[in-house]
């Protein structure tokens, strides 16, 4: 078999959170010894109101664990000339605290202009807290790694592949948080690599949207974080170094909402924001592969009038497998009125959510059953008709450079492909 070798133009595969946790996840199954997880939906969350409505804000504010607060401000940051520069502003202004946590910190120019960054802040007597997923991490380079803690930056390495737990392993921390002063915050979907530099001008340069955000809620995401240096540091970081008083900022709505192995907010929001749907319903997801339960709540959102688009990535996608197990399921969708529809200029790493053009969901959240059973995510929802109504403004102009998936194209996919395959058998790991 011939091996094909990466041309120098082509862009490096981000294997996310799926490569080695995928054959471990393979040898708990075959073992017997699943990742145990907490209570999850079971059953359909039947429609009973709008995303509009009050009642959907009482319900998604008391069900998914931090509520909606008010006066938060929220910039939303396109792609890496947008997003880097602001995260590194905001690390070189910190003065009391900076927490970071991540998926991807791959060694190149964008993380050596972080690494730089953190280790002044910390040089400076600033306290900076990272911690970095040992999987996902893996090609953060060895100088990376000494230049940060030499600095006196506090570096925990999540679930080490070293641990003899291949169940604690298949659980990665998928989330991208950026917290300073305890004061600005940043969430969304973006790595630390230079895959996301540029303008998603090139198959090199991925299309991604991330999140500044000042307010009352920025104490939520500190506190998501916060969960993983407890159960990592077994420390308690607290006081006004991280949790400063925090004013109105802006007009915005938000909760922060945070899912891991035995806390499924991710699965129950998604389900209860799909069943509040009674207008329209826009996904944008970089890895779509919801489960059967998922599936039939689209079906019926779709059935019962709701005009229900998704986006995903094309071709150039970095999981072959995942648009492959993905596929197999389109032909139900589409029959029930589901319009899906693919990006072509390159990779879309997006995780954007709209509800009846006044909740959004944001974050590191994928809508796969790696997202919502496996990994760590932090996602951030906003109830808010001019937030939602910029959100909706990305997706159309993300949807004008896709073109919609029909019945007819799907019929010449070939379902019965070694691929394909493979796919269905690996997608509850994927």
């Amino acid at each position: 078999m011939t091996r094909r070798l990466r041309s120098d133009h082509e862009p490096r595969r981000c294997r996310t959170s799926r490569a080695t946790p995928l054959l471990v996840g393979l040898l708990v199954l075959q073992t017997g010894c699943a990742l145990k997880v907490g209570k999850q939906p079971r059953h359909e969350v039947a429609p009973l109101y709008s995303a509009r409505a009050p009642e959907f804000r009482q319900s998604a504010g008391s069900l998914l664990g931090p509520n909606f607060l008010p006066g938060n401000s929220i910039t939303t940051l396109v792609n890496g000339d947008e997003i880097f520069p602001a995260m590194l502003r905001a690390v070189r202004s910190a003065k009391h605290s900076v927490n970071l946590e991540t998926y991807v910190y791959w060694d190149g120019e964008i993380a050596r202009e972080f690494t730089e960054a953190l280790a002044e802040r910390a040089r400076a007597g600033v306290h900076v807290n990272a911690i970095l997923d040992a999987q996902g991490t893996r090609k953060m380079g060895s100088q990376n790694l000494a230049r940060l803690r030499d600095a006196g930056v506090e570096v925990v390495k999540y679930h080490s592949a070293l641990w003899p737990d291949p169940r604690r392993y298949n659980n990665r921390s998928h989330r991208k948080l950026l917290i300073v002063d305890g004061r600005i915050g940043f969430i969304g979907g973006a790595g630390i690599a230079d895959l996301w530099s540029g303008n998603a001008d090139s198959p090199r340069h991925w299309r991604d949207n991330h999140y500044r955000v000042t307010g009352p809620v920025v104490a939520q995401l500190q506190a998501t974080f916060m969960t993983n240096w407890l159960k990592t540091r077994g420390t308690v970081l607290h006081g006004p170094d991280y949790f400063p008083p925090l004013d109105s900022t802006g007009p915005y709505l938000a909760q922060s909402i945070r899912s891991g192995a035995r806390n499924e907010n991710l699965d129950l929001m998604y389900l209860l924001a799909i069943a509040s749907a009674q207008h329209n319903l826009r996904l944008a997801n970089a890895y779509f592969l919801p489960d059967d339960l998922m599936r039939k709540e689209l079906i019926h959102a779709a059935e019962r009038g709701v005009a229900v688009e998704v986006l995903v990535p094309g071709k150039r996608i970095d999981q072959k497998l995942v648009r492959a197990a993905s596929k197999r399921h389109w032909p139900d969708l589409i029959k029930a009125g589901v319009k899906i529809y693919e990006y072509e200029p390159t990779m879309l790493h997006v995780k954007l959510m709209i509800v009846d053009d006044v909740f959004v969901s944001v974050g590191s959240g994928n809508f796969d059953n790696r997202s919502v059973r496996l990994n760590d995510e932090a996602n951030l929802d906003v109830l808010d008709r001019q937030f939602a109504a910029e959100q909706l403004r990305l997706f159309e102009a993300d949807k004008r450079r896709s073109h919609e998936v029909s019945l007819n194209e799907l019929g010449g996919f070939h379902f019965a492909n070694p691929l394909d395959q493979a796919a269905g058998l690996l997608a509850p790991q994927l």
